[in-house]
């Protein structure tokens, strides 16, 4: 293995990893995957049991997985375990990096929200003056986004919203609900759009790299894949500058192995990737690398309750359905205390409400329980970060992970801009709940801690000026000419949007351009 020269590289296996595999190999360019978990066997490896059955009877145990919200004795094989691979921060500034180490990455666990960002995005600092405009626009990706949203079957309904860029979608022409077109009304009187959400619809109720992606380039026979191995380090040729080598551990017996390449491409994620390249000590000349990190701020929102659904008794097609609020502020007229924006997504339910909506416990508890269950409604942010520059993660000097590879700390504080759109998006669902007839039960302004979102991004942003930005505007870095890194760590600022197709389309575009350079023995 040590001895042979592979065309290329490529660390990582979820959407990034999966869609540069794809293209290339379509291209007929052999590739070597290496991922740090194993391939998941859904018949061997998961087992349906009641939760009394479990010690903790379903609810996390204590002490474990810590920064994992979602975590819970059902799914605790599912995450990294964080004593295995830790990271830092500083106690006033938590962090929670939620990491999957399976063949396929986060892609097998992804909500499925479906959308591209807009030049509001993508020319933000044009926009407001803000931060900086990213190399690349709309216009460079729409081809892109349009053959992943064919990929992906994502199902939408045009709006015609410049924020809300319309795609090549599996058409939803499905009616409102009754309680969500009295919530569209009341948007409409306040100038604030409820349109139909976006998702991917997948193959088989998965959208992932491992269904979707992969199967494509192994059926060339050009794609090999290694699980369980934790890449450590990238070597470079001091005589061409060129990344050769690729070193890494057998992530079971601990054994140190080596591979060439005559090209990598990084795709293991924002913090990962940035990680690797930290102890490689490359592609940093710029001195821009592990900064700016960002990502998008949630858990600010409000539960509501519809009163003719309660007690049992709603008109038939009032309760059901989602919406999604896009941005709206910001785009004609200027916020006077925050820039950028945000987007609200909205629920409803059929099901029991959270007791801790009442102020109430015991006999009295379960007679609201009982009298509130169906008519639950609900808004949740999804707002921007600021990409600044003292965001930003470093390598930890004293501590490793269990491979003896030196871990990641990470320093990031949300500013007032973000506590500011998290008021302002909580006050404007209660003003439309109110006016649409709603009680609201409770309101919430507080974030979730910085990386909740599950959506890390920058670190290792792109740019024209290789004296402030890592990779250039196809994904390729300004200090290495065969290395490129195709995940969200490439990007220049985040928006309100879930990045996955933003992802996947970048990741196109620079595989393809990758595969031209190759061709022309450029790479």
């Amino acid at each position: 293995m040590a001895e042979e020269i592979n065309d290329v590289v490529i660390i990582g296996s979820g959407h990034s990893g999966g869609m540069a595999a794809k293209i290339l190999t379509a291209k007929g360019i052999s590739c070597l995957m290496l991922n740090a978990g194993p391939v998941a066997d859904v018949s061997k490896d998961t087992e349906l049991r009641a939760a009394y059955t479990l010690p903790f009877r379903g609810f996390k145990q204590p002490g474990t997985l810590t920064h994992v919200f979602q975590s819970n004795e059902f799914n605790a094989n599912t995450w990294v375990d964080e004593k295995e691979v830790p990271y830092t921060f500083e106690a006033k500034h938590p962090y929670n990096w939620v990491r999957v180490r399976l063949f396929g990455g986060r892609s097998l666990f992804w909500s499925r929200q479906s959308f591209r960002l807009s030049d509001y995005e993508f020319k933000a600092r044009s926009h407001d003056g803000f931060g900086d405009d990213w190399p690349i626009g709309l216009a460079d990706l729409d081809p892109y986004y349009s053959q992943v949203e064919a990929i992906f079957r994502v199902r939408g309904r045009a709006e015609g919203l410049a924020q809300y860029p319309d795609g090549n979608f599996v058409v939803d022409d499905s009616p409102w609900s009754g309680c969500m077109q009295r919530f569209v009304d009341a948007g409409r009187k306040l100038g604030v759009p409820v349109c139909k959400a976006r998702s991917a619809e997948g193959v088989d109720g998965l959208a992932s790299s491992v269904n979707l992606l992969l199967p494509d380039a192994f059926a060339t026979g050009k794609l090999r894949a290694i699980p369980n191995v934790v890449v450590r380090e990238l070597g470079v040729d001091k005589n061409t500058g060129r990344v050769s080598e690729v070193h890494f551990v057998e992530r079971l017996s601990r054994r140190e192995m080596t591979v060439k390449a005559r090209v990598v491409v990084l795709a293991a994620g924002t913090l990962e990737s940035t990680r690797l390249l930290l102890n490689s000590r490359i592609a940093n000349s710029s001195g821009a690398l592990g900064h700016y990190l960002t990502d998008q701020v949630y858990g600010p929102g409000i539960q509501c309750s519809v009163p003719e659904a309660r007690d049992g008794k709603p008109a038939p097609d009032l309760m059901g359905g989602y919406a999604l609020i896009p941005r709206f502020r910001n785009i004609d007229t200027r916020s006077s205390n925050f820039i950028r924006g945000y987007a609200l997504n909205v629920f409803t339910g059929r099901g029991p409400l959270d007791p801790r909506n009442f102020a109430a416990y015991g006999e009295e508890l379960e007679r609201k329980m009982e009298s509130y269950r169906g008519s639950g409604f609900a808004t949740s942010l999804m707002a921007e970060v600021l990409p600044r520059y003292e965001n930003h993660v470093r390598i930890d000097p004293t501590v490793a992970d269990a491979w003896g590879i030196p871990a990641l700390h990470i320093d990031t504080k949300y500013s007032d801009n973000e506590i500011n759109i998290s008021r302002d998006a909580v006050d404007i669902s209660i003003a439309m709940a109110e006016d649409a007839g709603f009680e609201v039960l409770t309101k919430n302004y507080e974030p979730n801690p910085p990386g909740y979102s599950i959506h890390e991004l920058g670190t290792c942003r792109m740019g024209d000026d290789p004296k402030s930005s890592v990779l250039n505007k196809w994904n390729q870095s300004h200090d290495h000419k065969n290395l490129y890194v195709v995940d969200a760590s490439s990007f220049v600022s985040g928006g309100w949007q879930n990045p996955t197709m933003t992802i996947l389309a970048i990741a196109m575009r620079a595989s393809e351009h990758l595969a031209e350079q190759m061709r022309q023995g450029e790479i």
